[in-house]
């Protein structure tokens, strides 16, 4: 695979940026054209409407997703430490702006005004994402790792929900500690 970036690529990183930045409303194609250095006209090219574009960009953060989840299997085996790297991923991703917060996350806060093919794909990261994490702490539970307070799925959704609002947290207050801090005594809870 080429190093080369492709203009489509280039389209998907910027929209990105400005999806993470405001939302899905918080930009037009004149914004991308001005920061790739393209016509309007090319970015219609490539995605015909901003729903192709976003629908297409959030399609690719999910595979990114799921090659996240795969690498974390493969590397660690233990559940509590899967859960301490992803929870570190973010903390990292934050901390230098990298990736300061879910693609996915920011957009369900628009499910009402987004196109049906978006909200579709968003909702189904957070179905895959749930799915993940309850596997995790149900294998980390039978192994005497972790402990839960209820079933895998209500804690899943309960990591899941604490992790995304402490990336608002950290939004909020313009502070990446902010996530550490609300996401370590989550961690301890489920340390068995």
């Amino acid at each position: 695979m080429s190093n080369l970036s492709t203009t489509a690529d280039d389209i998907l990183r910027c929209a990105r940026s400005l999806v993470v930045r405001g939302g899905y409303n918080s930009f037009s194609y004149a914004d991308i054209s001005s920061v790739v250095g393209i016509r309007k006209a090319s970015i219609h090219h490539h995605f015909p409407s901003k729903s192709d574009l976003v629908h297409t960009l959030v399609a690719q953060y999910r595979q990114e997703a799921e090659a996240g989840i795969s690498e974390l299997e493969r590397h660690i085996p233990d559940p509590l430490g899967q859960l301490r790297a992803y929870v570190g991923y973010w903390e990292a991703c934050i901390a230098d702006a990298s990736h300061p917060f879910c693609v996915c996350a920011l957009l369900a806060s628009e499910i009402p005004v987004l196109p049906e093919a978006v909200a579709l794909e968003v909702r189904a990261h957070f179905q895959r994402l749930s799915n993940w994490l309850a596997s995790v702490l149900e294998r980390g539970a039978a192994q005497g790792r972790l402990s839960l307070n209820g079933t895998a799925k209500d804690n899943a959704e309960l990591f899941m929900a604490t992790v995304h609002g402490a990336m608002l947290s950290a939004r909020a207050y313009g502070d990446a500690a902010t996530f550490g801090a609300i996401t370590r005594p989550l961690l301890e809870r489920f340390a068995a």
